[in-house]
């Protein structure tokens, strides 16, 4: 009954609409930081054993692969797997401790564990870990290492993605990160043309024969030959592992680079440090392609080594 005007009524018979009831967030809380990785320090530190066993080695056992050393290789890839691991490590501690984050770092360090083990195991049987077709057990050695290097390939790459999807504060450093991973992964793709069939080696399977070896480092002829000091880079010929080796070890330079201009400077300005890493790390790109280049040319790293006795 209307008894107190229009407005009155409306009030009395038209029911309110209620409110849209607030739904419930059932988005995942942000995971916590994964900090310093135990499994990445572990594969680092297993490493680095490897390391100082290759370099007992390399006191004990005076046989030669391909003219190096027999423990020269296992002593440099237990060194490079230690600096790639505790490098990821320092890079994803401020990273959310995602599943996928935590496998993708744990499958690294420990394929790459792996591998310097059979490397290892290569040298102790005196033959060549690498590029080795010789019996059924060396196929399925190297086989089994490239299938290993590019899951970490892939791997990387995942890190990577996440990396950029992840918001840093210190934004100079994160891009030092971002930049270095990509010219890493760049890097280690070089080591796929290393395993490509050279032309001498097209020519046997050609003719129906079954060569020993499948690939290698030297551009222009086989691996062996004069080499520098400690790296065995090829004196006279290109050799691939120099574009692989600048590639690879920017990932370390560009964030110790700017740690160290931070030392030199009293107040930081994020402007300058970001176009600095973007400077250096457009250099490293331009002579990692130009040794890449180089290298796939069949010229050696530099032409006064070519000269040499």
């Amino acid at each position: 009954r209307n008894t107190g005007g229009g407005r009155s009524y409306l009030k009395a018979t038209v029911p309110a609409f209620p409110c849209r009831p607030r739904m419930p967030d059932r988005s995942l809380p942000t995971p916590p930081p994964i900090g310093w990785s135990r499994t990445l320090l572990w594969t680092a530190a297993i490493s680095a054993a490897l390391l100082l066993l290759a370099l007992v080695g390399l006191v004990v056992d005076d046989r030669l692969i391909t003219g190096a050393p027999a423990w020269l290789k296992p002593a440099k890839f237990g060194a490079s797997g230690a600096i790639y691991i505790l490098t990821m490590a320092w890079m994803i501690r401020a990273m959310p401790a995602t599943r996928l984050l935590r496998f993708a770092t744990a499958a690294i360090g420990w394929l790459l564990v792996l591998e310097t083990i059979v490397i290892a195991v290569q040298a102790a049987r005196g033959t060549m870990s690498h590029f080795n077709i010789d019996t059924p057990l060396d196929i399925a050695i190297f086989s089994s290492m490239g299938t290993a290097i590019a899951v970490v390939w892939v791997l990387s790459a995942v890190v990577l993605v996440l990396h950029l999807r992840t918001p840093h504060t210190d934004r100079a450093l994160a891009m030092a990160f971002r930049l270095g991973l990509a010219l890493n992964i760049a890097g280690a793709g070089v080591g796929w043309t290393m395993t490509q069939p050279r032309p001498g080696q097209m020519e046997a399977i050609r003719r129906g024969e079954r060569p020993r070896i499948s690939g290698s480092h030297t551009v222009g002829a086989p691996d062996g030959g004069a080499g520098l000091p400690v790296t065995q880079w090829s004196r006279d010929h290109g050799d691939l592992r120099i574009p692989h080796f600048v590639g690879m070890h920017a990932w370390q330079l560009l964030p110790l680079l700017l740690l160290g201009l931070r030392r030199t400077r009293r107040q930081r300005d994020d402007g300058t440090e970001r176009s600095t890493v973007v400077f250096v790390a457009a250099a490293c790109t331009a002579l990692f392609v130009g040794a890449l280049l180089q290298a796939m040319a069949g010229h050696p790293l530099l032409a006064s080594f070519a000269s040499g006795p």
